[in-house]
């Protein structure tokens, strides 16, 4: 397939989160109205609740609006020993089969709610973490499903080091989400190029990095940066969108690009105005780049 055929939205670009309070949610209808009159292919399912829950319910919209369907994001409690991590993804590994998406993308949930503040663990936490990544990407194998970890801004594996960590002692591929990286201090164009072969899916986000770094230095939540505009549409921020495209097709990646700026509504968009015109001018940088 070419790249045009592997663009996949997110519903987090158009401001609907599985966060408490995170600001005015759309609804799916004018969600996947939009990704589909804007060429997208595909998307991933967003956060529980936004499409219907039944599994084959959830697969017939997505058909109904032409979009395919990609998987999602999962946060889930890695690191605490009494959580039944393979129970916690089942219900998303049998809607990812009845929709016939390929991505379950994990994240190492805190516990906590949102993502403005951060756990650190010991190394029993962190080997129970560890482990639960590859009991987790055995299972989804075992159903036609590609399992990745999500780095990511408030959850367990957020900076360099947590992302060496995973990288080091799990076998579980990440999620390349070029936001979340480079807010916790990694270089996303870097890691594409050290580590091509772990990565098999790819969130495309670019950043304004004056707010990026006070997120780092804890000057601003990352709610507020987000809703002060963190996110930029791609070619619009400070990271190298391209370079990282180029450097993946290089290496043979033949995963998903997924279109996410995560972006906090405070009230319904006008028509055809909104996050719908960032998504735009992202696929059309994205289409110069390719």
């Amino acid at each position: 397939m070419t790249i045009a055929d592997r663009i996949a939205g997110a519903p987090i670009s158009w401001g609907v989160c599985e966060v408490p309070g995170w600001g005015h949610q759309m609804a799916p209808d004018r969600v996947l109205t939009e990704m589909r009159d804007v060429g997208l292919a595909a998307t991933e399912f967003g956060p529980d609740g936004f499409l219907p829950d039944a599994p084959a319910d959830k697969a017939d919209l997505l058909r109904q609006f032409g979009l395919r369907a990609v998987g999602g994001f999962v946060p889930v409690v890695l690191h605490d020993p009494a959580v039944d991590v393979l129970a916690a993804v089942a219900p998303a590994l049998t809607a990812f089969t009845a929709a016939a998406a390929s991505t379950l993308v994990l994240a190492a949930d805190s516990g906590a709610t949102g993502y403005d503040g951060r756990v650190e663990l010991d190394e029993k936490a962190w080997r129970t973490l560890l482990d639960n990544l590859d009991r987790i990407a055995e299972a989804a194998a075992g159903r036609g499903v590609t399992a990745t970890l999500h780095p990511h801004v408030g959850t367990i594996v957020e900076r360099r080091a947590d992302v060496d960590r995973v990288l080091d002692g799990s076998r579980i591929p990440l999620c390349l989400d070029t936001g979340h990286l480079l807010i916790g201090g990694t270089d996303p164009v870097a890691l594409a190029a050290a580590a091509p072969e772990r990565i098999a899916h790819t969130h495309l986000k670019d950043v304004d990095d004056a707010l990026a770094a006070r997120v780092r230095a804890g000057e601003l939540t990352y709610t507020d940066a987000v809703r002060a505009g963190m996110y930029r549409p791609l070619g619009q921020g400070d990271i190298d969108i391209a370079a990282i495209v180029r450097g993946l097709e290089s290496a043979g990646y033949t995963g998903w690009y997924v279109m996410e700026q995560d972006a906090i509504l405070t009230a319904e968009p006008p028509a055809d105005g909104g996050p719908v015109a960032d998504v735009r001018a992202s696929l059309a940088f994205l289409g110069g780049a390719a």
